[in-house]
């Protein structure tokens, strides 16, 4: 069965489909259960560069292809094995031609799209073919079918690294920036793991980061945004703000109080992106002044999935770590008991932040 999904989707070590991919220091993308098994078993190089990693490599969510992966509708391959590809130069023309009427070219992003998909070999053909342009222009479209497909067909090109940074040289950012900000919901929603696609090649979090209003525009679909909008702005903010210099960006274009209201609404998300704000020291003073920050990190504390429960005492253990105000605070809403009780916690990065932050407030006030 595994054999029906792209390339890009089955992990290098257990060569099965991804269930929960995770990107490793390497920059190279792994399910987590098989990267684990190869740290758990002592291992401390990459498992395809071989180059060596930290004493505690992180592993970072690869939402965008998480995303691509669960949305992946499944092709007959016999039936596309009986019908030849048509010519992506035939498909683009569509697209380029003012003689085209919308429902040609709607038809032509399907088939491109479904294409892509499951061939990177297609995709390759289509980059090289001139579509990334074609493509853009639609992105910029008022029509919002038409932006929508768009958009779908580019988060598939941006499955392939090589792409990603091709796609911003060809103008990506301004054009799903500009959808982020005028889209339908779903376009908003749609640009956001866009950018979360992009960002995972180093070079583009810096770029996206520096482009005229893109943290804002993400910042903006957090406030005002629906469910799934939220959601996939706070993916991409954490994702970009991996990048030092935009976690400042973030906290300037007001992201702190609106994490915090939606952290304690329920997505946890939120809380992960706090976890990187708070590394910085614009972003300590905001959780600071936001009234409450301490409460909601307890309610996280006790409530919260593990991953949740890990960011949450991550942020605590930032802000604690430089704010003897942060340290009170913490003490009164009972966190070193909390903590004390997850030293026993299954997850290991848990107890490590745990114990952490156990040093910080019995007076060792660095950060390990």
């Amino acid at each position: 069965m595994a054999t029906q999904f792209p390339d890009d989707f089955k992990c290098p070590i257990s060569l099965e489909i991804m269930s929960d991919p995770v990107i490793l220091s390497s920059g190279h993308t792994f399910d987590r259960v098989s990267i684990q098994r190869w740290l758990d078993a002592g291992h401390r190089t990459c498992p395809i560069t071989k180059l060596p990693l930290p004493d505690h490599p992180s592993l970072i969510p690869n939402h965008a292809l998480r995303s691509l992966i669960s949305n992946y509708t499944l092709v007959s391959l016999p039936k596309l094995e009986q019908q030849p590809h048509p010519e992506p130069q035939a498909l683009i023309s569509t697209l380029t031609s003012p003689s085209s009427l919308l429902d040609w070219k709607l038809d032509s992003l399907d088939q491109l799209t479904r294409l892509s998909k499951r061939d990177s070999v297609f995709r390759s053909k289509l980059t090289e073919s001139g579509a990334v342009s074609a493509v853009l222009k639609c992105v910029g479209s008022d029509d919002p079918g038409l932006q929508e497909k768009a958009l779908s067909l580019l988060l598939n090109l941006s499955l392939d690294d090589d792409n990603k940074v091709g796609l911003v040289a060809e103008g990506a950012i301004g054009r799903i920036v500009g959808a982020l900000q005028g889209g339908s919901p779903n376009c908003r929603a749609l640009a956001a793991t866009m950018l979360t696609s992009l960002a995972v090649v180093e070079v583009n979090k810096a770029t996206i980061g520096a482009y005229p209003y893109a943290i804002r525009a993400l910042v903006s679909l957090l406030r005002d945004g629906k469910g799934r909008e939220k959601k996939e702005a706070a993916t991409a903010l954490y994702a970009i703000c991996s990048f030092p210099d935009n976690r400042r960006r973030a906290v300037q274009c007001g992201a702190v109080p609106i994490l915090m209201r939606i952290a304690d609404s329920g997505i946890e998300r939120a809380v992960e992106v706090l976890g990187l704000l708070a590394k910085c020291k614009e972003g300590r003073e905001e959780m600071e002044r936001f009234n409450g920050c301490v409460k909601i990190l307890v309610r996280l504390l006790k409530n919260g999935s593990s991953r949740g429960i890990q960011y949450a005492l991550l942020t605590l253990n930032w802000l604690c770590c430089f704010s003897e105000e942060m340290c009170i605070e913490a003490g009164k809403g009972g966190i070193l008991e909390i903590c004390m009780e997850l030293l026993d916690d299954d997850n290991e990065k848990v107890r490590r932040n745990a114990s952490n932050l156990i040093q910080v407030l019995s007076g060792n006030r660095s950060l390990r």
